[in-house]
């Protein structure tokens, strides 16, 4: 079984852009290392007389036409904005 690192925790949280306190690092840790346990436990089950399926049911989706609809009053879906520019919502820059 492979064993997670601190340091490989630090590794995702950088990539992830977070900041981590060294408890936040010692739980994530060890919330991770009990994740890879389980999949090593599942990995290793008999799964060779097991059938395999697509899915659990044979429903599809049911999908609507999509159509473009004009909505009158633009101004009650604004009042929701945090913050609003030329008649748009406006968003902090998520990417760097």
């Amino acid at each position: 079984m492979a064993d997670i690192s601190k340091e490989e925790i630090i590794h995702i949280a950088k990539l992830a852009m977070l900041h981590l306190t060294d408890a936040e690092i010692d739980r994530y840790t060890q919330d991770m290392q009990e994740i890879l346990s389980y999949a090593e436990m599942i990995n290793q089950l008999d799964t060779s007389n097991i059938d395999e399926t697509i899915g659990a049911a044979e429903q599809k989706n049911v999908f609507r036409k999509d159509e473009v609809v004009a909505f009158e009053n633009r101004d009650i879906l604004l009042q929701n904005a945090p913050t609003q520019e030329e008649g748009m919502f406006q968003i902090p820059k998520v990417i760097n």
